[in-house]
């Protein structure tokens, strides 16, 4: 054999044993990966909220599409169990405590003063570019000191249920409905439960002492255009202060329009009585028609429900309190980027279309209310975008769970009788004068 023929040959065989050697590294690299694949352990993520159909989905979905990376574990605190109260204090408390378990929790818009010394700033996270779809009175509630802190979830409004069934019994009117949608005035509403002698039971609100009632008050006070503020401090004892909780103390004990039971409702009970007691109208949130699971004895009545601007007053404009529920990061969270990932993909339009569609959230996105083929599955969507331009925010203070406490302990003894409405509102501004720690 001569020297060309064997070196030819090595050439070759060195050639094919290079090639069966990357081979056999490329197997055992990508064996390796996947065993790796395998043994790794998601980046969990604690989420703490009440637990919809929605989150639940939406949660799965965000799982599914960072499979081995990411996993949101849901933590439940339903509002069925828990007071929106009772959720504030529980996630203060682990706060507090800078508990590092919890990664993202829900706030109530208006707690963004009250966690913000919690909660992770968010602005070097999202751009204004990231926020700019995003509608005005959902992405405001996010900021303090101008600072932003969260990023909404979903947007909520006061509204005023009616049951379509029982409108003939109070009115032959061809167009009673029509209007009743766009506001009716409260001397109506009084003037119809007078005159067809619907005793007590015409008109249901929450009126337990918790932030539900302090949201109703603010809807009466406003739309009798009150102002809370006088300088540097809040005051309540004024001459709007006094008719607003007199005009709701009235609803119950002089026009009779709401029975006693009222002062123990939180939104489950009003809801729940409402239905079981055929009243004819009930204040509300607009996510209550789905989010809310009835008896079944009651599921029916559902169906026949619905929805229009609250009354206004003789003269002025009917007024709606936003509420709705916002997302936060703890500043003690050790996975703040797996975190931040979640909350864009909450704020993606697929999630929000999710919260719509499951639980009948109201969604936070601009091009949501733009989008025709949307629109045709949720017309009320349109009402709802023009119940908007009535509704005013809760004041967006640091110490106002405090002085939610404070007002809706009062006002409640007032609602039952158990004092007047000056001596209520004389003790309200006196308490939160004195700056000293109150307990219910």
């Amino acid at each position: 054999m001569n020297k060309t023929n064997l070196s030819g040959k090595y050439v070759l065989f060195f050639t094919l044993f290079t090639l069966s050697l990357v081979l056999v590294l490329i197997f055992n690299l990508f064996t390796m990966n996947r065993q790796n694949n395998r043994l790794k352990e998601p980046t969990k993520i604690y989420f703490v909220d009440n637990m919809s159909s929605a989150h639940l989905e939406i949660i799965r979905r965000f799982n599914e599409k960072n499979k081995n990376e990411i996993e949101i574990v849901p933590i439940n605190l339903p509002f069925t169990k828990f007071s929106t109260n009772e959720r504030k204090e529980l996630i203060a408390r682990s706060l507090r405590d800078r508990d590092s378990r919890i990664d993202i929790f829900a706030v109530d818009q208006i707690w963004a003063p009250r966690f913000a010394k919690w909660g992770e700033p968010l602005a070097k996270y999202f751009s204004q570019k990231n926020l700019s779809n995003l509608i005005r009175p959902a992405l405001s509630t996010c900021y303090f000191n101008q600072m932003l802190v969260g990023v909404p979830l979903y947007i909520d409004l006061g509204v005023l249920y009616y049951r379509r069934d029982l409108l003939r019994r109070f009115t032959d009117e061809k167009h009673f409905e029509a209007r009743l949608k766009q506001s009716i005035t409260w001397e109506e509403m009084i003037e119809l439960s007078r005159k067809y002698g619907v005793d007590g039971n015409f008109y249901l609100f929450q009126g337990d002492s918790y932030e539900g009632l302090i949201c109703n008050y603010f809807e009466i006070f406003f739309a009798l255009g009150g102002n809370i503020h006088n300088g540097n401090m809040l005051r309540f004892n004024t001459k709007e202060g006094r008719k607003s909780a007199a005009f709701m103390v009235d609803l119950i004990h002089k026009y009779r329009l709401s029975p006693i039971e009222v002062t123990t409702f939180n939104e489950q009970d009003s809801y729940f009585w409402a239905l079981k007691h055929d009243a004819p109208f009930f204040r509300g949130w607009s996510s209550f028609l789905k989010d809310m699971k009835v008896p079944d004895s009651d599921s029916a009545k559902v169906q026949l429900l619905g929805m229009a601007c609250l009354p206004h007053f003789d003269g002025r404009q009917p007024v709606t309190v936003f509420g709705g529920w916002n997302l936060m990061i703890s500043k003690h969270s050790t996975k703040k980027m797996e975190a931040v990932k979640f909350l864009e993909f909450v704020l993606s339009k697929e999630s929000q279309e999710t919260l719509l569609r499951y639980s009948g959230y109201l969604p936070i996105r601009q091009d949501i209310y733009d989008d025709p083929e949307i629109l045709k599955g949720f017309p009320y969507l349109v009402e709802i975008k023009q119940m908007m331009h009535y509704g005013v925010h809760r004041p967006p203070l640091a110490d106002y769970t405090k002085i939610s406490d404070i007002l809706s302990f009062h006002l409640g003894k007032a609602l039952k009788g158990e004092i007047n409405v000056k001596t209520a509102l004389e003790e309200v501004d006196k308490t939160i004068e004195s700056k000293q720690h109150f307990i219910k």
